[in-house]
């Protein structure tokens, strides 16, 4: 098991599993520049990288994200509005390739969350493929408390999860729930006691990575393109990628398996 240190973020592999930590603790794990920029190089990273079949996302201290740092935020009120307007513009479209990236991985992405998910923190964890969550965690998307409107995807992935008019009462009023809410808003999976979070994390982690990760790159890919995508143009990626699956050596294992009816050990391959 191999651990490396980054400033903004620590990542941990074990077996195939990559497992990254938000670590601004001192700021609940609030997002900056370079945050996103390393974040964002580890998922890149391991995009084509076989040995890796699942990620994890998570916060360190107890806390999943905040959000934005407000600090941060505060140091660029003596700009002028134009330069202002200007800088965070450029900040929020740091994140896009984060998210970006984060839907195109061909493996599951794991959020585990802690405590505080707020603003962006709710946009990270929405774009994660599933979320498990601990049971005292809790929610807001924040933004209208500082006068702003919601970025990094979730008003995308929000309405997708919780339907328009929850959605529209969630960003509008900014009001915190905790998880069991969530998980009934359909924007958390699993809802576990605090102190199995990490245990339970790694169980749901490692099941996934000894998936047929070729066939989960390819249900996501066809799940998440559902949501723009005519019956007709389903139908055939579908049929393309159900056919691409069979060429594959996971499909072989999968049906011996069921035959010889033991549990298929697949190989992501």
């Amino acid at each position: 098991m191999a651990k490396k240190k980054a400033k903004e973020i620590l990542t941990e592999r074990s077996k195939n599993v990559l497992t990254i930590t938000l670590n601004r603790p001192e700021v609940l794990n609030a997002v900056n520049g370079p945050l996103t920029e390393q974040l964002f190089e580890e998922l890149a990273a391991v995009e084509n990288d076989a040995r890796i079949r699942c990620v994890v996302i998570r916060g360190s201290n107890g806390h999943f994200m905040a959000g934005g740092d407000l600090k941060l935020f505060h140091g660029e009120l003596d700009r002028e509005s134009d330069e202002r307007r200007r800088f965070f513009e450029k900040f929020v479209y740091q994140v896009h390739p984060l998210i970006q990236v984060i839907k195109r991985l061909p493996k599951p992405v794991v959020a585990s969350v802690e405590g505080a998910a707020g603003g962006f923190g709710v946009s990270l964890m929405l774009a994660c493929d599933l979320v498990i969550a601990a049971d005292t965690s809790f929610y807001t998307m924040a933004y209208c408390s500082i006068g702003t409107s919601p970025d990094g995807s979730s008003t995308y992935f929000l309405p997708r999860s919780v339907g328009l008019k929850k959605a529209m009462e969630l960003a509008l009023l900014c009001d915190r729930f905790d998880a069991e809410t969530a998980k009934g808003y359909g924007m958390v999976n699993w809802v576990v006691p605090k102190n199995d979070l990490a245990a339970e994390t790694a169980k749901l982690a490692n099941r996934l990575a000894s998936g047929p990760t070729k066939a989960y790159g390819n249900t996501k890919r066809l799940l998440n393109n559902s949501l723009h995508s005519t019956l007709d143009d389903q139908l055939q990626a579908e049929a393309e990628s159900f056919s691409q699956c069979a060429g594959s050596g996971d499909f072989v294992e999968g049906i011996n398996a069921f035959v010889e009816k033991r549990k298929a050990r697949f190989k992501g391959k």
